[in-house]
Parts: structure tokens; C-alpha cells; sequence
């Protein structure tokens, strides 16, 4: 008896050492004594430290790679859920946590930030920012967030209406922020802030409105600005910020400082330390068509661009231009990756990008030299980037002046912004595709609409639309079964696809490497995936019950390793689209090997009903509403009676909503979630329009369910 009551004490005791572990480990001082430690030199070293995720991708060179080696070829069969976090969210979820000694930050709609336990999978703090529901209008792609960066025991966010916030790691309370845009203009802030020696480095996106690109550095500690590098010129009559711009304004004709001229730094970035550059990529003009733009031609620098820029003072070392006056919606923004790789014999330090334009591009990066270039998706607006000029070759109909054409990739691009992988022993980049294409136009009619996003023209101030008046041509060798998506193991040094894997839809989550062969990926299917990095056979998947666009990490807690992903269905595609019957709340889920937690039930959406309303209308009436619900609804809400993302199809909208669309779109009843208020653009009979356009498009689904 004695023997089992000192067993029995042991038990206990140990229980209770384990959960007061657990506790300790989440206090306020032992967070502050860890985040206290993440300062430059080990942020340079992270490698040094893979257990845990330090920034956005997680190194410096941003590949994505881990050298944790629990979970390999052989075991990960036995991967098993942890726990998982619901956020109480329901928006995209486009966030990479970073892991400090267990300690999990990371984002979610609306730029709120929570701070997360991961050896108990319990929430320790969350921060609102408060920002304004009206700012949902502004961001073109959802009211996402890619992510927080950590240094010196502060947490740094920017927010979707352009501030950047430190907070303290421990609590989550303000230190300092700072307003870093022109709230005149439609800004955003998406991006994940990067630290390099000692300052945060902020962007923000709004080119499909009237931006003018930049990025900025603030001292870490005070909030104070240290240098901001504009990426294209304004006023030429006024002076020039850097000598940089009087030189790219060369390349500039019209009045494109009217318009903002684009070029948003939205989120790529990547630092050499020993090169000591920061490495920066540049997004699309505003407005996107270069007639409207600058009508006179020219390459308008910095756009779509890749920039190499000094972080001690802003000033500019190389760039690297993959779009020459781009015209579609090609950025350069997408994930950079900072390899070294050897090419004809010769180890060459590298940055690798594959922008929206479908080209895979190699540089060196100590000078910005192009090293190769060749097609990762399928392309039809050039042939090929020429090696000596490293220009791209364009076809004869890419810039659809005379007439409407199907270019690919179309504006998602070949690639978007969710993060690619290195694998330093597969030497193969991990790449999420798209195979895409959209119609382009020149519209004469194109007005531009000053600090407003929808229900300009053709959305946005895109600028491009058919025109009627002028011949169509159909692109007859595209491939039939666009748009899908498809994750790629990439060879940059042969240029050239090693495997790839198809899938339902282009709109899937980044991705994660392992030195034990394994590449992790998330689906818009709901499917969280492990491959086989060298063949690409599926070894896993896990039924996560809602579509993933958000990147997996890796870390390892107490000894143990671990597999995280921020789970919440979104973004551009996502507003108005799913592929899976329900959307799940935004939530992390955590794996390893032996995991026995079981998924939790979630809040069901319920059966859909269509609106059982009488309406009639004229036939003019009905073109007008379908034309204005183009305008103005499309974007969020997709195809009536075909649509239905995280927004709902408007066709399934409740009687009771629906005979209230004056009191949402004319006066901003629901502008708090993100839905515009109209009132300035459209009237009641506009709003009657549109309803009854609805109504008979939802009399034409009722006929073809019955028949």
C-alpha cells in the first residue's frame, strides 16, 4: 500500500510540476525574458536556432526550410492533430506565425494579433487595432494580414489602414504607433513588417487605387522614421526624392503622379547581412493599362521590379525590372528567396523570384545581374526573357491596343503571394502555380476615380474592359483545363519542372520544406498535405474541413517537433468561391507524431434557401441591374445563385435582409464587416435595379432546379 501511495504522489507531483511548467513558461516574465533575446545578431543566425520561427520566413533568406528532423519520409504517416485554436474569426487567414520558445504570434482579419501557448494550445493575449470597417473597401483582396515581426521584446503589425504598431510581447499592450500613409488615398497595409539592424521595415498596397509605391524604415525602439525610398516618381516639377527617381522618372510620359502610378512594396522582402541589402519587390502601375498611365510608352520605372536597396539609408544599389511597362497587373511583389547555387561551374549567390508575369527569374544578387529565366506556367504575352537585354520578348497582340485579347497568366498571375520553398539538399524551390488567363481591353471610356475601390468602371482603377467596337482573338493553344492550380517542384538551376501535382483550384496555401524530404501544403479543397519532396507522392493529408491559402511552419517545443497551420478561407478568390461544403472559423491547428486530439464540430452555416421574393421588372431594367450588380457586387459576392465564399451569394440572402439593401448600400448599415457604403455612388433606383436583377436571376436558378 505504501508503495502505491508514493507511486501515486509521484504522479501527482509530476502532473503538477508539468502543468506549473506550462504556466511558467506562459508567464508575463519568462515571454519578456524570450522576446528580450530576439535582437540582430539572432535574427542573422535563426538557422542556428531552427526550433524556432523567427520571422516571416522564417530566415533572413526567407526559403522556408527547416533542418528539424523528427518528422521524416518514414513517420510522417503518424502525424496526429495536437490541438487546435479556434480565433472566432471568419475572413482570411493569410498569417505566418512566428514561435519564440513556444510562445506562437500571428495575425487575422482585420490585423488582430494573438498571442498563443503552444504547449497548451490556450490563447495568452489578443490585440485589436480597431481598424474601421469602411477600410474594407480599400484592401482589393480581403482584410487579411501576412504576419507580425518580433525584436527586442516587441511585437510590430501593420494595420489595414496604414499604421505600423509595436506591442509588448508579454502583454500585447502599445508601446508606440505611427500612421505611415496618406489616409487622402487608398492604402493598406497587408504585410508582414521585416526588422533589419535595429528598424522595421513597412510597406503597404493600394495600386489598384491611387497609391504612389513606397517602403519605409522606422527606428524599432522609438517609432521614429529613419529613410522612406519611393519605388516610382511623382511631380516632375517638384523636386525628386533620390537621384534614383530622376532617373526613373526618364521613363515615364503624361501625368501618372495624377494617379498615384503604383508600384506598392505590399510584401516581398529578403536581407543579406554579409551584403548587407535589403531586397525588395515592387508591384503594378495605377492605372494598369500603360495607355492610360503613361501614354507616351516607356518602362515607368520602378514597377514590377526587383530592388536591391541599402538599409542603413534607403538609397538604392541595384534593380532588376521583370515587367517593363507592365500592363497586366504583373507585379513583382511576389516571395523572394536568397540561396547560393552553383551555376556553369561557379557558386553564385542568388535571389530567386517567380512573379505574376510566368517567368522563373535566377539574379545574382550582389549585383542584379540575370543569371536565367524561363516559363513556369503557361504564358502567351512573350516568348521568352531575352538573356543578353533581360528583357522579355513580347508577342505581337500583348498590349491588346486594337483589339480585346486572352492574355496568360491573367492578373492572380502565375504566382501570387503565397510563399514559395528552398530545399538546400533537394536544391528545388517548392512553388504554388496558377494556370490563368483573363480577357484585357483598352477602355476609352476609363475615367479615373479618385480614393474609391469598387464601381470604377470595370472595378478598381484598373482601367482595362472590352470594347466592343474592336475584334476579339481567342488564345487557341491555351491549355483546356485552365484556371486550376498546380504545387511545382522546381530545379532553378536547370530551369525546369522536376514534379508537379495538379489541383481543384489556383487558390492554395504556401508552402514549407524539411531536411528530412518532405514538402508541406495546404489546399483550397481543405486538404492539409504532405509530399515526398524529391517525387512528390503524397505520404499524409489531414481533412482540415475548410480551404487553406495560408503557409505551414514548423517548430520544435521541449524537444519535440512540431507542424502548425492558420487555417480561415479568403482572400481575392475566396471572397466569392469555395471548394469545400462549409467554411470553417479561422483557426490554428497543431500536429506531430502520435497527436491524438480529435477535430472539434464547428458553427455550421445551415441550409441555404433561395429568396423567395416576387419581382417584377423591365427588360431594361434588369440589363441596367445586371450592369450595376457587375459594377459594384461581383467582386465580393461573385455570380448570382453561383457564388458564395466567405460572402454570401446574394441570391440566398434572407427576405428580411434583402428588403433593407437601401439601409446596407445607401447608408453603411453593415459598413462595420467590411461592406461599403454606397451612398455616394448609387441611389434608390439603382438599389431597385439591382434587386430586381437578382430576383429574376434567382427565378432563372429555381426553373433549372426544378427542370
Amino acid at each position: 500500500m505504501r508503495a502505491k501511495t508514493i507511486l501515486y504522489m509521484i504522479v501527482v507531483s509530476t502532473i503538477f510540476f508539468s502543468l506549473q511548467c506550462k504556466q511558467e513558461f506562459a508567464s508575463k516574465a519568462h515571454i519578456e525574458k524570450i522576446s528580450m533575446g530576439i535582437d540582430d545578431n539572432r535574427l542573422i543566425n535563426a538557422d542556428q536556432n531552427p526550433e524556432n520561427w523567427l520571422s516571416y520566413g522564417r530566415n533572413y533568406a526567407e526559403d522556408r526550410y527547416s533542418s528539424l528532423n523528427q518528422i521524416t519520409k518514414e513517420n510522417v504517416n503518424e502525424l496526429g492533430l495536437i490541438w487546435s485554436l479556434n480565433l472566432g474569426t471568419r475572413r482570411g487567414i493569410e498569417a505566418t506565425p512566428i514561435v519564440v520558445d513556444g510562445i506562437m504570434y500571428l495575425t487575422g482579419p482585420w490585423s488582430k494579433v494573438f498571442a498563443v501557448n503552444t504547449r497548451t494550445g490556450k490563447l495568452i493575449w489578443t490585440y485589436d487595432p480597431g481598424v474601421p470597417g469602411a477600410y474594407g473597401e480599400k484592401a482589393c483582396c480581403d482584410v487579411v494580414n501576412r504576419g507580425v515581426a518580433i525584436y527586442k521584446g516587441h511585437i510590430f503589425l501593420g494595420t489595414l489602414d496604414g499604421r505600423l504598431i509595436s506591442l509588448d510581447a508579454a502583454t500585447g499592450n502599445p508601446s508606440w504607433e505611427i500612421l505611415t500613409v496618406d489616409t487622402t488615398k487608398a492604402y493598406t497595409i497587408t504585410g508582414a513588417p521585416r526588422i533589419v539592424d535595429g528598424k522595421v521595415m513597412i510597406g503597404n498596397g493600394g495600386a489598384e487605387y491611387d497609391a504612389r509605391g513606397y517602403i519605409t524604415a522606422y527606428d524599432a525602439m522609438s517609432g521614429e522614421q529613419v529613410w522612406r525610398f519611393y519605388t516610382v516618381p511623382g511631380d516632375p516639377s517638384k523636386p525628386f526624392e533620390s537621384k534614383a527617381l530622376e532617373m526613373a522618372a526618364k521613363t515615364w510620359t503624361g501625368e501618372w503622379w495624377k494617379y498615384g502610378g503604383g508600384g506598392t512594396v505590399w510584401d516581398a522582402m529578403a536581407y543579406d547581412p554579409d551584403l548587407k541589402l535589403l531586397y525588395i519587390g515592387t508591384g503594378n502601375g495605377t492605372p494598369w493599362d500603360r495607355l492610360h498611365r503613361s501614354p507616351g510608352g516607356g518602362d515607368n520605372l520602378f514597377l514590377s521590379s526587383i530592388l536591391a536597396i541599402n538599409p542603413d539609408n534607403g538609397e538604392l544599389v541595384w534593380y532588376y525590372q521583370t515587367t517593363p511597362g507592365d500592363t497586366w497587373d504583373f507585379t513583382a511583389t511576389q516571395h523572394l528567396i536568397l540561396a547560393d547555387l552553383e551555376i556553369e561551374d561557379r557558386l553564385r549567390k542568388v535571389i530567386m523570384q517567380a512573379p505574376k508575369n510566368g517567368f522563373f527569374y535566377v539574379l545574382d544578387r550582389t549585383d542584379g545581374e540575370l543569371l536565367s529565366a524561363e516559363a513556369y506556367t503557361y504564358l502567351n504575352w512573350a516568348t521568352e526573357v531575352d538573356k543578353q537585354t533581360g528583357r522579355p520578348v513580347e508577342t505581337e497582340f500583348a498590349r491588346y491596343k486594337d483589339e480585346n485579347v486572352f492574355i496568360s497568366p491573367g492578373p492572380i498571375g502565375g504566382h501570387n503571394w503565397q510563399p514559395m520553398a528552398f530545399n538546400p539538399e533537394t536544391k528545388l524551390v517548392y512553388l504554388p502555380a496558377h494556370f490563368s488567363s483573363m480577357p484585357y481591353g483598352h477602355d476609352s471610356n476609363w475615367k479615373f476615380n479618385k480614393g474609391k475601390g469598387y464601381g470604377s468602371g470595370s472595378g478598381w482603377n484598373i482601367s482595362v474592359a472590352f470594347d466592343p467596337a474592336k475584334p476579339f482573338r481567342f488564345d487557341q493553344s491555351a491549355p483546356s483545363s485552365m484556371p486550376k492550380g498546380r504545387l511545382i517542384a522546381w530545379d532553378p538551376v536547370k530551369q525546369q519542372e522536376v514534379w508537379g501535382v495538379d489541383l481543384i483550384s489556383y487558390w492554395n496555401g504556401g508552402v514549407l520544406t524539411t531536411a528530412t524530404g518532405l514538402v508541406f501544403h495546404g489546399t483550397a479543397d481543405g486538404r492539409f498535405v504532405a509530399y515526398d519532396a524529391h517525387k512528390g507522392k503524397i505520404l499524409w493529408e489531414s481533412a482540415i474541413g475548410s480551404g487553406i491559402i495560408a503557409p505551414p511552419i514548423t517548430y520544435a517545443v521541449d524537444g519535440k517537433q512540431y507542424v502548425s497551420i492558420a487555417v480561415g478561407w479568403g482572400g481575392f478568390h475566396g471572397l466569392s468561391n469555395k471548394y469545400t461544403k462549409e467554411i470553417r472559423p479561422g483557426t490554428v491547428f497543431t500536429f506531430a507524431i502520435d497527436g491524438q486530439a480529435a477535430f472539434h464540430d464547428f458553427d455550421k452555416t445551415g441550409e441555404r434557401r433561395l429568396l423567395s421574393l416576387d419581382y417584377s421588372t423591365t427588360q431594361e431594367e434588369n440589363e441596367r441591374g445586371q450592369t450595376l450588380y457587375r459594377q459594384y457586387c461581383n467582386l465580393c459576392h461573385g455570380e448570382v445563385g453561383g457564388g458564395g465564399g466567405v460572402i454570401s451569394d446574394l441570391a440566398y440572402s434572407n427576405n428580411e435582409i434583402f428588403q433593407i439593401y437601401d439601409s446596407i448600400v445607401l447608408k453603411g448599415l453593415f459598413q462595420e464587416n467590411g461592406m461599403p457604403n454606397f451612398g455616394d455612388r448609387l441611389d434608390k433606383q439603382d438599389i431597385k435595379a439591382i434587386q430586381g436583377y437578382i430576383l429574376q436571376t434567382v427565378k432563372s436558378v429555381k426553373e433549372k432546379q426544378s427542370q
